[in-house]
């Protein structure tokens, strides 16, 4: 949890920064799934062109792999980059 939140609620009961603890972790969850959906639905669209079998073709699947790549680095360099703002650097 963000130690900003953390410090905002250090003079709540104890039940309620547990309660608060959970809906954070709720919403990061939620927010994960989203971010999921979101790049199943994009590369989906971006890739998939033709439903003449059920499975991918071998250039489809390539296609998934790499757009799905590309989203989880240039998420991972965010998440890095939000990091090291919020750590002062």
């Amino acid at each position: 949890m963000d130690k900003n939140i953390l410090s905002g609620m250090a003079d709540l009961p104890e039940d309620d920064k547990q309660r608060m603890s959970t809906i954070v972790d709720q919403l990061q969850i939620r927010d994960s799934l989203k971010m999921y959906n979101s790049l199943v639905e994009r590369c989906f669209k971006d890739c998939v062109n033709t439903f003449y079998r059920k499975s991918l073709t071998k250039k489809e699947e390539t296609c998934v792999l790499r757009c799905a790549e590309k989203f989880m680095r240039l998420s991972m360099q965010v998440g890095s980059r939000f990091s090291d703002i919020d750590q002062g650097t």
